[in-house]
């Protein structure tokens, strides 16, 4: 959705706080564990498990652009030196 234009990161993240009471959206969980985590992750799914798993575009383009979450300033969004979300 968001690789897609249909949502922001905020918006989709809002949606499941509050629709699916969850604590945290999948935008702040992702800068939380780190964007380079993920796609790992996501890599070693993808070739075991096959195309459900295959990691996005977007996501392979944020770690390489060195945006790997709140360890490196900025991932989905952007954080201040003491790891406070500021965009």
């Amino acid at each position: 959705m968001l690789e897609s234009g249909v949502a922001s990161a905020e918006d989709i993240d809002k949606a499941l706080k509050l629709g699916l009471n969850h604590p945290m959206g999948p935008f702040e969980m992702v800068d939380l564990v780190g964007l380079d985590v993920r796609l790992s992750i996501l890599k070693y799914l993808h070739q075991t498990l096959g195309e459900t798993y295959r990691p996005s575009n977007l996501l392979a383009q944020y770690v390489k652009a060195g945006r790997l979450g709140r360890k490196s300033g900025k991932g989905v969004y952007v954080y201040d030196e003491e790891g406070n979300r500021i965009g």
